[in-house]
């Protein structure tokens, strides 16, 4: 079953029109329509049937059901008359913005109807064809079909009065919904003035938290800018004497007394690095470092960290390797910065592997045009859980070398603030037991470069 036709209704004159919104009443009560749709569908389709009529007699109405398609669907075609009428056209006046009554009423058929096809003929409405879908819980079969029509061609037409009666009732339904709508408009938009009040302070408050907490970082800064500062020189000298005493310039050290002097030289360092970290995360969080970009050569990089690192290399445990890189030209950042960056790499790798190798790479993307550096270990490794409290302030992971290879736990912080500056990243992969990799990606040229050889970040 696709397309059957229900009815047929002559459209000649203005008792054709009442009959035809009742028919279109009647109809769409049997197959289902809700009261609202009822009345959406009778004012739809009486609309345009009384402008088809006004334009002259021998119209007719046309209802049908479709099957058809996705959804099933209620089709009334109205074809307006082309035979004389002596009744004059109506016209809105001029204020309505519409030139005359079918307009109006194709204008409405649009609203209340889900679908509205029209077929002009010369001057005239020519061809009106107006779908409704069905309800999703009215599933009409032929049988049903049938039995639809038998009780429809049963069912009388009322008078004119009867109509109109019905159309005040339906009117005044439509009017008291509306009066409700209205109150639960008003109702929400209350609930709505106190939520946006309620929004309103709220965000109050958390612009004034924000404010404090950008006062207390602040306040943080210059803290540890001014104590590394203050801790600086007293380190310095306390590393300088714990170095003159091992260089037994003043006369030899008994055994005891050397091994405490060591321990103080070691002390200090492991505080003068503490100190340093501090101030350098002071001073990137303050905006006061200066990122000087300068050309950088790859291979003068791992050159001149290969000289560094070598006294904390044990050859006997563990294998410092520099990959020959195949970046030979040069690329514009800051070479120190780097050097900072992979010197910890570096070290934390030595620090974390017993056994096997630490080896440091270079690779260049020319689709991305960036640079990336690896470094890679067959440490002791990073379980997944643990990876994001590795770039915490202060967080160190408890393992047994951890606790026998103090840090100051800024290191892996330090290295992602000085990436972010130099518009790179920091990447890490890492398996308990198989070892980790640490990665810095770096663009051969600074997004924020604008032809000057330095710039405050």
């Amino acid at each position: 079953m696709s397309a059957q036709r229900i009815l047929n209704v002559a459209l000649d004159n203005d008792e054709d029109v009442v009959q035809v919104r009742q028919r279109a009443r009647q109809l769409s009560a049997l197959l289902g329509f809700s009261q609202q749709d009822q009345v959406r569908i009778g004012t739809a389709v009486s609309e345009v049937a009384r402008s088809a009529c006004h334009q002259g007699s021998g119209g007719r109405v046309t209802f049908t059901f479709d099957d058809g398609g996705r959804h099933q669907k209620l089709e009334v075609t109205i074809v307006a008359g082309t035979g004389p009428r002596e009744a004059a056209r109506q016209e809105l006046p001029p204020e309505a913005g519409l030139s005359s009554v079918p307009e109006l009423a194709l204008v409405t058929a649009h609203r209340l109807m889900d679908d509205c096809e029209t077929e002009p003929a010369g001057a005239g409405m020519g061809k009106v064809t107006m779908r409704k879908i069905l309800p999703r819980s009215a599933k009409i079969e032929r049988a049903m079909l049938l039995d639809i029509s038998a009780r429809l061609a049963q069912t009388p037409v009322a008078n004119p009065l009867h109509e109109m009666q019905l159309q005040n009732q339906e009117l005044v339904a439509t009017l008291s919904e509306l009066r409700e709508r209205q109150e639960d408009l008003m109702s929400l938009t209350r609930e709505l003035e106190d939520t946006n009040r309620g929004i309103v302070a709220l965000y109050a408050e958390i612009e004034d938290k924000a404010e404090r907490l950008r006062k207390a970082d602040e306040m943080k800064s210059r803290f540890l800018s001014n104590t590394s500062h203050e801790l600086r020189t007293p380190l310095s000298s306390i590393r300088a004497l714990a170095q003159l005493l091992l260089s037994r310039m003043d006369g030899d050290l008994t055994v005891e007394q050397e091994r405490q002097v060591q321990f103080i030289a070691t002390a200090a360092n492991d505080l003068s690095e503490l100190v340093n970290d501090l101030l350098d995360l002071a001073k990137i969080e303050a905006g006061k470092v200066e990122v000087h970009f300068d050309p950088v050569v790859v291979d003068n990089l791992f050159r001149a960290l290969k000289g560094m690192l070598r006294p904390l290399v044990d050859e006997t445990r563990v294998e410092l390797v520099f990959e020959p890189d195949e970046i030979p030209d040069a690329f514009e950042s800051d070479e120190g910065m780097i050097s900072q960056v992979l010197r910890n790499f570096i070290s934390n790798a030595l620090k974390f592997t017993e056994n096997g190798s630490v080896r440091v790479s270079a690779a260049l993307d020319p689709v991305a045009d960036t640079i990336r550096f690896d470094v890679t270990d067959t440490g002791i490794g990073i379980s997944p859980d643990n990876l994001h409290l590795i770039f915490e302030e202060f967080s160190q992971i408890e393992h047994p070398l951890q606790r026998r290879s103090k840090g100051t736990g800024l290191g892996l912080p330090l290295c992602r603030k000085l990436a972010d500056l130099l518009g790179g990243r920091i990447l890490v992969t890492s398996a308990v037991g198989a070892g980790s990799t640490f990665s810095m990606e770096l663009p051969r040229r600074h997004p924020s470069r604008d032809g000057h050889h330095g710039t405050n970040e």
